[in-house]
Parts: structure tokens; C-alpha cells; sequence
């Protein structure tokens, strides 16, 4: 199986962070799941030598009773120094509360958008887990740092916003998701 198969599989699923919020019951940490489908069947035109893989992530998060959705389409590659994730706008016609793999519809290769805010991440596997991240400035003084590791046993996701050096998003310890 190649590295990127490997990553692929671990990610791929349904996952959420249960056991964690149970054991934290605080009422400002949130309850997590996480859908990761692959979803190269339903984009069109790929090129013939293409190597990757997208995987559509429809995350959601619910903090005081109030849930949001926050969906995603990576590209996930295998690099020379390990796999990198690449980042991509939401097609149009999609927005954060209908972009679901449900509802995906066949999308043309040459209409999708890499972020350009995004920074990509790399991660590289030591024992079977997975770690990397990237840090983005969104704007001037919008940063966002993305820090994970992954293995068969769970996924952790720790994720923060600064603002002018400001911490405006994040909690004090990962997300730890768990399949389910």
C-alpha cells in the first residue's frame, strides 16, 4: 500500500470526539464529529496522470447547544518529504451548510480553486502516526495555526486563530476524534 493510501485510510470515515467531551464537560469545549469521504468520482477531467486524492470533510461543531457546520475539500498528495494537504475553496453553488458529500454533484477538475490563504500542510509518519501542520495568515493580522496527528487509534485537531496576537479561536488541548 503506498504512503498516501495509508494516510487515506486512516482519515477516512466517521469520527467524533465523544469519549473527550464527556470526560471535559465544559460547556465552551465543543462536541466534534468529522465525515471524510473521498470524492475523486464525482470531479470530472481529472488529468490523466493524477496521483492525488480529494477528500471532502464535513466537519461539525456544537458548543452550547448551538451546532455549525464547517465543511472542507483537501487534496492530499504524496511528496518527496511526506503527504501534503492542499486546501481548496468550496465549489460554487456550495456553502458551508449544503457543501456535503451527499449533495455533491459532479464538479469539473479545471473549476476548482487551491486556497490562496491557505498554507499547505506536510505531514510525515514515524511508528504508523502522522504529524504536521501549516500556519496561514488569512489576512495581515489574521493567523491561523493547524497542528494534527493522526493514527488508527484517533485523529487529534488542534486548530487556533490570532488576531493581531490575539488568540480569538482554540481550546487549551487538541480534539481528539475517534471512529465511529
Amino acid at each position: 500500500m503506498s504512503k498516501l493510501n495509508e494516510f487515506i485510510s486512516i482519515l477516512t470515515g466517521s469520527f467524533n470526539n465523544s469519549e473527550q467531551f464527556q470526560r471535559i464537560k465544559n460547556k465552551d469545549f465543543p462536541y466534534a464529529e468529522h465525515i471524510n469521504n473521498v470524492c475523486n468520482d464525482k470531479i470530472s477531467n481529472l488529468p490523466s496522470n493524477f496521483n492525488g486524492i480529494f477528500m471532502l470533510e464535513e466537519s461539525y461543531y456544537t458548543v452550547n447547544g448551538n451546532t455549525h457546520a464547517s465543511p472542507h475539500l483537501f487534496l492530499f498528495t504524496e511528496e518527496e518529504n511526506g503527504i501534503k494537504l492542499t486546501s481548496y475553496e468550496l465549489p460554487d453553488g456550495y456553502d458551508k451548510n449544503n457543501f456535503t458529500y451527499k449533495n455533491l454533484q459532479e464538479i469539473d477538475f479545471s473549476n476548482l480553486k487551491a486556497s490562496e490563504k491557505f498554507t499547505p500542510a506536510i505531514y510525515t509518519e514515524k511508528d504508523g502516526v502522522w504529524e504536521g501542520g501549516s500556519v496561514s495568515m488569512f489576512s495581515p493580522v489574521l493567523k491561523f495555526t493547524l497542528f494534527e496527528r493522526f493514527s488508527k487509534d484517533c485523529l487529534e485537531v488542534s486548530e487556533s486563530m490570532e488576531i493581531n496576537g490575539k488568540k480569538t479561536f482554540g481550546y487549551d488541548e487538541p480534539i481528539i476524534y475517534k471512529a465511529i
